[in-house]
């Protein structure tokens, strides 16, 4: 296949949902089979270059039992899915029993196919790994109990949301140190070298099944963060650093396997420098969220080389849908600024439809929802644009607006940015991001005579002299939420 361009997209699907939906399609069960050839090439029409099949691996009847029993999920089951049946609950695709794809999907054969023909249709295949912790019944928890972190009665007595009795032996969920523990799960142990031995050897086995991975929750692997989230159990045992080591053992076998950590608490570089080629970039979720202009603006000012290892996205499968949790206008600004940018363009199932209920992962249906055409319309535009190959494989050239006139500080909310190809400088992107109308200035050096700028989003066409916007700077006023992507034409 021919290399990846520098600023890739990837489309994340709900393997369990999509099967479901296939399934009442066609009357009986569906499988890896199934998924449509057309479906495939779609998504490669759109200018998506992976493609995440989200939960396919095997997972077992304890996870499912606790998704259908447990009572702190059950009311947001049925905020999802008003018609709930326990039929529709079949458990954490990220409580894994073991690394053979789903036999009901097909198995590892179907999956096999699968990938040859998401290759085939100019795709790579992308799967979840992980690695901090697995199912209740792993066969690991029987014939290697020494792999996982294991406790005492009194850990028992004092904090039963974090350990569960299994057989003889007492175990740990696997948790992060800031919330109690995933009960449908038991936690590794990576003190043990057994361990990481062992889940070296996996990492390899999924490698095997795909071109690239995402791996879940990958800096509780950290050994300074593992060590205080499991400080009390480890006795003083050291964690020894696996993500080196095993990335390498990957890339020996699979030179152009491509690994994606799932990061947060600021520790995204840490993940790069251990081997990752990307990670997610929660930072910037978080501001355009929260509609923090001042922080979009700085974080998209770093040096684009570090932006390009970031995954940007409006949500996934952990957050809440773009078209809930933005207004439109806003969604529509955000939007421009996460996938306009440097790194890997992150797109979600359901996400170019506008679809708002966010479907839980223990869930392998949704609710039947319209289509938002406004919002369908609006990314139908705008991928197109993003396909072209200055935003794939150009130059992300930051800038800086300036007040359009003493007194405004409006200019404050402004984020720009050029585009450049071996030529020069192609696009130019600006986005008031607030809630008021603002005004400001751009400086950037385009060229001597005129200017034609073509606005690709809106109906809009202007020619101003280049001398002009690199001296003063390009006069803009926006409306709330407003932005411009012109194309220059020098």
């Amino acid at each position: 296949m021919p290399d990846l361009p520098s600023n890739p997209m990837l489309y994340q699907i709900n393997t369990r949902v999509l099967m479901r939906s296939i399934s009442g399609l066609l009357g009986r069960p569906a499988g890896f089979d199934d998924v449509p050839d057309e479906t495939l090439s779609a998504l490669k029409t759109l200018g998506v270059d992976w493609v995440w099949f989200l939960g396919v691996w095997q997972t077992g009847a304890a996870g499912r039992t606790i998704s259908r029993t447990n009572p702190d999920w059950q009311e947001g089951f049925r905020q999802a899915l008003p018609d709930l049946t326990p039929d529709d609950i079949c458990g954490s695709p990220f409580a894994i029993a073991g690394y053979t794809a789903e036999a009901a999907f097909g198995g590892d054969a179907a999956l096999a196919r699968l990938r040859a023909r998401v290759n085939r249709a100019g795709l790579r295949l992308m799967l979840d790994m992980v690695p901090n912790h697995m199912a209740l019944d792993h066969p690991w928890v029987t014939a290697q109990p020494s792999l996982f972190i294991q406790g005492t009665e009194a850990d028992l007595a004092d904090a039963r949301a974090n350990w569960v009795r299994l057989g003889a032996g007492i175990f740990a969920h696997g948790r992060d140190p800031y919330f109690s523990g995933w009960p449908d799960t038991v936690q590794l142990d990576y003190a043990n070298p057994e361990t990481q031995a062992a889940m070296a050897k996996t990492l390899l086995s999924v490698a095997d099944a795909c071109d690239g991975v995402r791996c879940d929750m990958a800096m509780l692997l950290l050994p300074d963060v593992f060590e205080r989230t499991w400080a009390a159990s480890l006795a003083g045992r050291m964690v020894a650093p696996f993500w080196p080591a095993a990335t390498r053992a990957v890339r020996a076998a699979h030179p152009k396997f491509l690994f994606m950590a799932e990061v947060y608490w600021g520790l995204e570089h840490r993940l790069i420098e251990d081997g990752f080629d990307l990670s997610y970039d929660k930072a910037l979720y978080d501001a355009l969220q929260a509609g923090d202009a001042g922080r979009v603006r700085a974080l998209l000012a770093v040096d684009p080389a570090a932006q390009a290892h970031l995954a940007r996205f409006l949500e996934n499968h952990d957050e809440a849908r773009a078209a809930a949790a933005f207004d439109w206008p806003r969604h529509q600004a955000a939007a421009m600024l996460a996938f306009a940018a440097p790194g890997l363009r992150f797109l979600h199932q359901g996400q170019l439809e506008g679809m708002r209920v966010h479907i839980p992962i223990h869930l392998d249906r949704g609710p039947d929802e319209p289509v938002d055409e406004a919002v369908l319309a609006f990314y139908r535009h705008l991928l197109p644009v993003l396909d072209e190959p200055v935003f794939r494989q150009g130059r992300y050239e930051p800038l800086s607006p300036s007040p359009a006139w003493d007194g405004n500080p409006s200019d404050q909310r402004f984020i720009a940015a050029l585009w450049h190809d071996a030529n020069g400088p192609r696009f130019l992107l600006v986005v008031n991001y607030g809630p008021d109308r603002g005004q400001c200035r751009v400086r950037a050096n385009l060229a001597d005579g005129l200017v034609t700028l073509t606005d690709r989003m809106h109906a809009e066409r202007y020619t101003r002299d280049g001398a002009e916007i690199a001296s003063a700077g390009l006069f803009l006023d926006l409306p709330p939420w407003g932005f411009n992507l012109f194309s220059l034409g020098i």
